[in-house]
């Protein structure tokens, strides 16, 4: 089994990488199964890769790499002895440390197992805002990391993308850098899946690595770096993760893109009063009948993304994960509930959020 962990900050892509990768694996006679870590106790990255015909294990309350570690241990130790997968692709949380979780993978000594380079994705169309909102956390991801794939590449101007590029070969000299798109079929993205699955590069850098590295000490002057500090409190970032049951039962399609389109647009709007220029991801999706309405935010200066997945439930329901830069966790936990709320009651919809208690066991989708 191959193990391939790709890493990366909100919103770098992550999924999407997963899904394309994961779903042309497949194409090939591959088994592929794909663990996925989320933020908070809703899950939605999982939901999504498994509308797409793909085996998840989701692992959520927490980061994988720091309260998680048993359970993950526990989840791939069962995925090779129940579903004996020929490829594991696992998602950490946008703020987390990959390294850490590709190092307790070493440790655990999974026989039959090969662990390829670490991945770190890098939206290249926002890296200006990430070094901004984000800095040291972005650089501590990039600079533990031993692939670096510039993503986006179809939303940069060309002349920015050899920027981007050398700017952060200069802070990982070590790793290999990429461009990447998940839209383009091209020599990029036949180079990315040859780097990561021939044998020959796994194990090039050997060695644990290390979360903090005297590049970034360099870099950082004399700010100094908490090694103990955990990744969502080093990140800066305020999280919040719910679902909400739509009373009433389905609800027409058109209203239902609305609803989302709404709340997206009540949330965003309260988010820069408290965070002018906030980086981070809010992502929601409504499934409602044959189809589920996907919207997604990465940045305050973007207009939202809409998609539109098939899928079938019964019962309407509304799930969101925010993640946002240089707010208040309570105040963003009352942004997303009162406009949740208030963008359903304005189309004459009610919904109340669902009851559930914190958890940290796993479940197997096989």
């Amino acid at each position: 089994m191959r193990v391939i962990v790709i890493g990366g900050f909100l919103g770098s892509g992550k999924t999407s990488t997963i899904i394309r990768l994961g779903t042309e694996l497949s194409a090939q006679g591959k088994k592929v199964a794909i663990i996925v870590n989320e933020i908070g106790e809703i899950g939605i990255d999982g939901d999504v890769i498994s509308k797409y015909g793909l085996d998840t294990t989701e692992l959520t309350s927490g980061c994988i790499c720091c309260s998680l570690k048993v359970n993950m241990k526990i989840t791939i130790s069962l995925l090779m002895k129940d579903f004996q997968p020929d490829i594991l692709l696992i998602e950490p949380t946008g703020i987390a440390f990959p390294q850490v979780i590709k190092n307790e993978i070493n440790l655990m000594d999974l026989r039959g197992t090969v662990v390829a380079p670490l991945v770190t994705l890098i939206d290249g169309s926002r890296f200006k805002q990430l070094m901004k909102e984000v800095k040291h956390f972005s650089m501590r991801q990039i600079i533990d990391a031993e692939v670096l794939g510039i993503n986006k590449i179809d939303l940069m101007e060309p002349r920015q993308i050899p920027i981007v590029e050398a700017s952060v070969q200069q802070l990982n000299p070590k790793a290999s850098v990429i461009q990447l798109s998940t839209k383009l079929q091209d020599e990029h993205w036949y180079n990315f899946i040859r780097l990561i699955l021939e044998e020959d590069t796994a194990g090039k850098i050997t060695g644990e690595l290390r979360t903090v590295s005297p590049e970034l000490q360099a870099l950082e002057g004399e700010q100094s770096v908490d090694e103990s500090m955990d990744s969502i409190e080093a990140s800066g970032i305020s999280s919040y993760a719910t679902e909400f049951i739509v009373d009433g039962g389905n609800i027409l399609p058109d209203v239902a893109k609305t609803v989302v389109l709404e709340t997206m647009g009540l949330i965003k709007s309260r988010v820069l009063e408290h965070s002018p220029e906030f980086v981070g991801h809010i992502k929601m999706f409504l499934e409602n009948g044959s189809e589920t309405v996907k919207m997604n935010i990465t940045a305050y200066y973007e207009e939202p993304i809409m998609e539109l997945i098939s899928s079938k439930t019964e019962v309407p329901r509304f799930k969101i994960l925010s993640a946002v830069s240089n707010i208040d966790k309570m105040a963003l936990i009352d942004i997303v509930d009162s406009s949740v709320v208030e963008a359903f009651a304005l189309k004459g919809i009610d919904v109340h959020k669902k009851s559930g208690k914190h958890e940290h066991n796993i479940s197997l989708r096989l």
